[in-house]
């Protein structure tokens, strides 16, 4: 099935939407197409380009923001699929593992967990970063905002990549 990313008035991202959705919105005149996908879509009276982005031509208030869960599926796309200490291509093999061990107060947070490769899994062991002399690719952070949530949940096509923030 194919989707489309809905953007606010003001460019923020909303969500992924069906893009049966997506067409209705945009043939009501409720959203402009910003970026079109690959094919067309056709019904009896038109035809036109599939949209891939789309933004809403009236402001939505978004009353609720929740918080990104902590899964490996959103710690690889937070972490770029990479490991965080030696810098390796790892994907969704990578391992989670905690910056500081639990086995020594570390808690199972955002901020204390990076992706890492089998091999430096297993070297760092229970061990901190300063007894082995190691540091991080990028600092640990916990994903705020609609960006990651959409990145977490979706597959990113490369027309949403300027749309989201926290991809950049």
């Amino acid at each position: 099935m194919s989707t489309t990313l809905l953007l606010n008035a003001s460019y923020e991202p909303l969500r992924v939407i069906p893009l049966r959705r997506a067409l209705h919105l945009v043939l009501a005149k409720k959203a402009e197409v910003l970026e079109e996908g690959e094919g067309v879509v056709r019904s009896a009276k038109v035809t036109m380009p599939r949209p891939s982005v789309i933004r809403l031509t009236y402001m939505v208030k978004v009353p609720y923001r929740s918080r990104l869960p902590l899964t490996r599926t959103n710690l690889t796309a937070r972490d770029r699929g990479e490991c965080q200490y030696c810098g390796a291509s790892v994907g969704s093999r990578g391992t989670i593992d905690h910056v500081v061990p639990r086995s020594r107060g570390g808690k199972h947070a955002w901020e204390n967990v990076v992706l890492a490769c089998g091999p430096c899994n297993s070297k760092k062991d229970d061990r901190t970063l300063s007894e082995l002399s190691w540091s991080l690719e990028r600092k640990p952070f916990a994903p705020k905002g609609t960006s990651w949530i959409i990145i977490g949940l979706h597959r990113v096509e490369d027309s949403w990549q300027p749309y989201l923030p926290a991809w950049a």
